[in-house]
């Protein structure tokens, strides 16, 4: 039976059979009232909401394997699909996984990144992420290239981090980590913007999110949007507040320490 079908079962704890069914039943063109109501029959009683699960569930799979057949082929094509990098690919549970482990060979436009490898900075990045104790600075005077936009050491440091910001952008596993802790950790805000008059009546509608906090993890949708409306509008101040002595510490530091921030925390754990 197609591993789709299976994994919806098993995420309703439902019978393999029951789901196959309703599928077939919703690929011929029953709508999920209909099945519910008259073809109880066939499903063995997948109730509404069983049923608007399934429906969701099924359309995210398809386009998840859909999506992941064309991301195999594109990297097949490059000559870069490695056997660990395919058992990656083939076992990425969501979109937005297998997004992250496309993103290095995504065919994009010129970088600042790509630029700064191609004036040869890219050894020097590689050096003084690998010994802290080097002097960037002088360090980075061996790299200045003026014909290529480089033309002195802090434009050359600047390449530096430029790369190693793409090199860390395009770990999946990093961004993985991002994005798990920033879910668990951060705080939705929103509040008045300065100089403005919560009386207005385009204003005041937005009255809910004048002096608002929620951890991110809870926010609804519709509370999202609204807010995201106020910015849009230059109403509303929007920002993620991340608590400091959440942050990870260093290896070998305490943790919320000061001088180290989220990005910092995450990147010396994960890297090692």
């Amino acid at each position: 039976m197609d591993k789709i079908l299976l994994k919806i079962a098993a995420e309703l704890k439902v019978r393999p059979a029951q789901v196959n069914a309703a599928v077939q039943l919703l690929d011929g063109g029953a709508t999920v009232p209909f099945i519910a109501r008259y073809r109880k029959e066939a499903t063995d009683n997948l109730d509404d909401i069983q049923l608007r699960e399934l429906e969701a569930r099924l359309s995210y799979l398809r386009e998840l394997e859909e999506r992941r057949v064309a991301v195999l082929k594109s990297i097949d094509e490059q000559g870069k699909l490695m056997p660990a990098l395919r058992a990656a690919i083939d076992a990425a549970p969501t979109k937005q996984e297998l997004e992250d482990l496309y993103l290095p060979y995504k065919v994009k436009r010129r970088t600042k990144a790509m630029i700064a490898r191609e004036a040869g900075i890219e050894p020097l990045a590689n050096a003084l992420f690998a010994d802290p104790s080097l002097e960037p600075l002088a360090q980075a005077e061996g790299y200045v290239n003026a014909e290529a936009g480089f033309a002195g050491a802090h434009a050359v440091l600047d390449g530096v981090r430029d790369i190693l910001a793409e090199r860390w952008a395009e770990d999946a596993g990093l961004v993985r980590k991002l994005r798990d802790w920033l879910w668990g950790q951060a705080v939705f805000q929103s509040k008045l913007m300065d100089g403005k008059d919560a009386n207005q009546p385009d204003t005041a509608k937005f009255r809910d999110y004048f002096d608002y906090a929620e951890p991110i993890r809870t926010v609804p949708s519709h509370r999202a949007l609204a807010v995201f409306r106020g910015r849009g509008l230059e109403l509303l101040d929007a920002k993620l507040v991340i608590d400091e002595a959440a942050v990870p510490a260093k290896p070998g530091g305490p943790s919320g320490t000061p001088s180290v921030s989220l990005a910092e925390g995450h990147i010396a754990v994960h890297l090692g």
